[in-house]
């Protein structure tokens, strides 16, 4: 269950022509879902949907409409259901909030390991010098 379900009446669907191979019934039917939402005039909170339009999205016009186009299926019902839990899986992605990374000081060990590993690489590096006799 998702923490901010969408409204349905808030999605616009619409059934097109997929592209692509499909034989004879390529013409005829019409099984790809074109899905447009518009996140300004939708009912989710202020917070997702800044977070929606801040994205960098291929997907999201810059009206902030989301514009998905699904025709991975034969049939219009899984299109349609496809491209609405994709619509769903972009909501859930911006309404995780990540935690603030808290600044942390290397400690003294790994300060005195990682100078020791340079020392031992220098000297290693010197030893490729010229030979003077």
């Amino acid at each position: 269950m998702s923490r901010y379900p969408l409204d349905p009446n808030q999605v616009e669907l619409t059934a097109i022509r997929a592209q692509g191979a499909g034989g004879q019934n390529v013409n005829k039917v019409s099984s790809a879902i074109h899905l447009r939402f518009d996140v300004m005039a939708s009912s989710l909170p202020d917070h997702i949907k800044q977070r929606l339009l801040a994205m960098a999205d291929a997907r999201l016009s810059k009206q902030g409409v989301i514009i998905i186009k699904a025709q991975q299926h034969r049939t219009q019902e899984l299109n349609r259901d496809d491209a609405l839990a994709r619509l769903q899986a972009m909501v859930d992605a911006v309404s995780h909030q990540p935690k603030a990374r808290l600044a942390t000081r290397p400690t003294y060990g790994s300060r005195q390991r990682r100078l020791e590993g340079k020392s031992r690489r220098s000297g290693i590096k010197a030893l490729r010098g010229r030979v003077d006799d």
